[in-house]
């Protein structure tokens, strides 16, 4: 399994096996969680809070069980030093409003499933998840960013 997953990729690029698939399985989650806003839009609620829950799950394992590694890996050995480096700079902030996104998409799918304390509970559901989304967006942007940069000019 550890074989096929570096190995050659699928998109007929440079890329590893692994990296295609995390690049397909980002861009499956930004349209999903498009899907579920337009539920929202449209009053289903209940098939919104699914959708954006699963999505914002396999997102998670997604950035948990690859992005992160491949961060500490590859990038964080060269900061401060290589920061202002085209690589280094739009992957350090791709992983920051990644991040971030990540961070407010969890809170926000644990308070719609009645799973944070009181005290953290807002009311406000439209400017948080709009925030969210939008993260998530940028970071997608980004993402696709680093891996055109990477694998298909060879930058």
């Amino acid at each position: 399994m550890l074989q096929l997953l570096s190995g050659p990729g699928f998109l007929r690029t440079h890329a590893p096996f692994l990296s295609d698939l995390t690049l397909i399985l980002i861009c499956l989650t930004a349209i999903l969680f498009t899907i579920g806003w337009q539920l929202a839009r449209h009053n289903r609620y209940e098939a919104h809070r699914w959708v954006q829950t699963t999505t914002a799950t396999v997102n998670a394992v997604v950035v948990l069980a690859v992005m992160v590694n491949s961060y500490l890996s590859n990038m964080l050995p060269g900061i401060p030093a290589r920061l202002l480096e085209d690589d280094y700079g739009i992957t350090t902030v791709h992983a920051l409003v990644g991040l971030m996104g990540l961070l407010l998409g969890i809170f926000v799918v644990l308070r719609a499933n009645g799973l944070v304390p009181n005290a953290l509970r807002f009311q406000n559901y439209k400017l948080f998840m709009r925030t969210a989304y939008a993260l998530y967006m940028v970071a997608t942007l980004l993402g696709i960013m680093v891996y055109v940069r990477g694998y298909l000019l060879g930058i």
